[in-house]
């Protein structure tokens, strides 16, 4: 029987960054991937996992560290796959982001005319929304509680996360605990955490209903915690609280005196101190008259909406999923804003369904997913706005959509820069304005 081959340390320089934050080396044969690894850095690495086009690799020790290199805030960085970019200083990782939302601009046959500065805040403890994966480890003898290893199936070992807002960043191991003593221990597959302003909402996943002695565990933990636990058996529909309703999860944006209301599961933007400076940015940049016709396309329970409307603007919000249309509804009125209406939508269909389409407006703001807003662009240029802002989760499609909104659509991109939501990770968001051109 011949012995599996062991990989031999190899010494390698770093040229580049992958677009996920894994540095990039071309040694002799195939690209080699290195996660930890940043340009200019010399590095001793065994090579891991191989693919057809490259091969990835571990490090087995930095030699001549790149001088952005910073010691990672999470004792869990080289294990936990929640975060990618720990050992990169924060200011060096936005400008990762920005050359590549540049260089995305490029291959799309566009430029903005300005760059603007970067949207960012404190990059830890930031995240008020999270999807946790829990499991009973036999060989632990306990259940784990936290984000996936790198690169593995598994759920890595975390006392904390130094990412997760207060108090979630302290409940990993307390979860954990309080699963293990249920009897559906095996049958609980994930958490989604909220962190609102003033209240913590835990949703638990179950596949078999808890008993009587769960049930109590769970009322112990959401009193001993002060969270609030909610249980979902299945779909969206399915996620009911543990006792009685309890009062509604909230966040202000203290620029426009808002409060919105929302539930445990509703989007919101993940990182709270950013999305207040991002819909600063965004007002700023659509600069709304009183009285301006201002649409929000994907405008969610009304983070933008309501904004503008306090701005002056009299705002139409379209969004598909009605029970966000009611939250945005309801958050007007509690608001006392009269001047924003929103409609139910499917902007992905004929545009012969939109109410919206057709009618005049001086201003749109775009928020689509990840897939963009392609199909509407169309009916946005049809409206006659002279300025659209464009805020994106996903880089590829916005560059694609501001190809066919300067090429189709006589816009011009007057400007774009990067959103920093997830510090530490690869993910990119960003934020884009087109003026018409004539």
């Amino acid at each position: 029987m011949n012995a599996r081959r062991v990989a031999e340390p190899e010494t390698v320089e770093i040229i580049d960054l992958t677009d996920d934050g894994r540095g990039v080396a071309h040694p002799p044969g195939k690209v080699l991937f290195v996660h930890g690894a940043l340009p200019g850095e010399t590095v001793r690495v065994v090579r891991g996992r191989r693919r057809r086009g490259y091969d990835e690799a571990r490090i087995d020790a930095v030699l001549e560290p790149a001088p952005e290199r910073v010691s990672p805030g999470c004792a869990h960085f080289d294990v936990c796959g929640g975060c990618s970019l720990q050992h990169l200083a924060p200011a060096s990782q936005r400008e990762l982001k920005q050359r590549r939302l540049l260089r995305l601009f490029d291959d799309a046959g566009v430029a903005p005319e300005s760059v603007f500065d970067p949207i960012a805040a404190e990059p830890w403890r930031y995240r008020r929304r999270a999807r946790l994966g829990v499991r009973y480890v036999a060989g632990k003898g306990r259940v784990l509680v936290g984000f996936r290893e790198r690169f593995k199936p598994y759920i890595a070992v975390l006392d904390s996360c130094p990412v997760l807002a207060p108090p979630a960043d302290g409940l990993l191991t307390p979860l954990g605990e309080l699963i293990g003593s249920l009897s559906i221990y095996n049958r609980l597959p994930q958490v989604e955490v909220c962190v609102a302003d003033e209240r913590t909402a835990l949703v638990l996943r179950v596949l078999d209903p808890p008993t009587d002695e769960d049930r109590a565990a769970l009322r112990a933990f959401e009193a001993e915690q002060d969270v609030d636990v909610w249980l979902q058996s299945g779909g969206p529909d399915t996620i009911r609280p543990l006792g009685p309703e309890p009062p509604d999860l909230s966040y202000r944006l203290s620029d426009f005196d808002l409060e919105f209301c929302f539930g445990p599961t509703d989007f919101i933007q993940v990182n709270a101190a950013v999305n207040a400076r991002m819909v600063v940015r965004a007002i700023e940049l659509l600069a709304p008259a009183a009285g301006d016709r201002v649409l929000d396309l994907f405008c969610g329970i009304g983070n933008f909406s309501l904004a503008l409307a306090r701005a002056g603007a009299h705002v139409t919000g379209v969004e598909l999923a009605a029970p966000l249309v009611a939250r945005a509804r309801s958050n007007a009125r509690r608001n006392g804003i009269d001047s924003a209406r929103f409609e139910v939508a499917d902007l992905f269909r004929d545009e012969g369904d939109w109410d919206w389409a057709g009618r005049p407006y001086d201003a749109v703001l775009l928020d689509p997913a990840r897939a963009g807003a392609g199909p509407a662009l169309g009916a946005v240029a049809g409206t006659g706005a002279g300025r659209v802002v464009y805020v994106s989760c996903n880089p590829e499609t916005l560059a694609t959509d501001a190809a066919v909104l300067v090429r189709d659509h006589g816009f011009r991109l007057a400007g774009a820069g990067v959103i920093d939501m997830f510090p530490h990770t690869a993910h990119l968001e960003s934020i884009a304005l087109f003026e018409r051109s004539v």
